[in-house]
């Protein structure tokens, strides 16, 4: 799974700055090793980690000078689910997708959770029924509860938000 992306070197001896994918930088310093792609059979060969301005800094084998560094540049480095380590209640974004979205107070079904949007604000679900697509804030006071189990996205909408001109979508 996608961990982040290189961003630019971070002085001369080869210390890379990536932008977290993730809750935070401080998250992904549990990460063993990253990868240069996504099935895991081309480590980064990742020597340290240190969080700095919301980034986490790394070291890589090989890459010792700016040079280097700046070759890497624009890659997206993964990482090995196994690696990490998630509270109970905590979840991968990417494992909502396919999910059904449903209210938590009716069981309406509205439809199937296809894409999580990063917003500066928070993130959004795009949820899609049929032809019809709808927009919904993945804020804490509107989502009831996450179940894995059964596959659905408990929601406590808003007025208005799965609905368009007073229409039940």
């Amino acid at each position: 799974m996608e961990a982040g992306k290189l961003v630019r070197a971070h002085g001369v001896r080869g210390e890379l700055c990536l932008e977290p994918w993730a809750d935070s930088a401080e998250f992904l310093r549990q990460v063993k090793d990253f990868y240069f792609d996504q099935a895991g059979t081309r480590p980064a060969g990742l020597l340290a980690s240190r969080p700095h301005k919301g980034r986490l800094l790394v070291r890589l084998r090989g890459v010792d000078t700016v040079e280097k560094a700046d070759a890497l540049r624009g890659k997206v480095l993964y990482l090995d689910r196994e690696d990490i380590h998630l509270e109970p209640g905590r979840y991968f974004l990417q494992d909502l997708i396919g999910m059904k979205a449903a209210d938590g107070r009716t069981g309406k079904e509205y439809g199937v959770l296809r894409e999580v949007l990063n917003t500066p604000a928070n993130d959004v679900y795009r949820i899609v029924k049929g032809k019809r697509e709808f927009l919904f804030p993945a804020v804490d006071h509107m989502i009831q509860s996450v179940d894995f189990e059964n596959g659905v996205i408990w929601l406590l909408p808003i007025p208005g938000i799965f609905d368009s001109n007073g229409e039940e979508a």
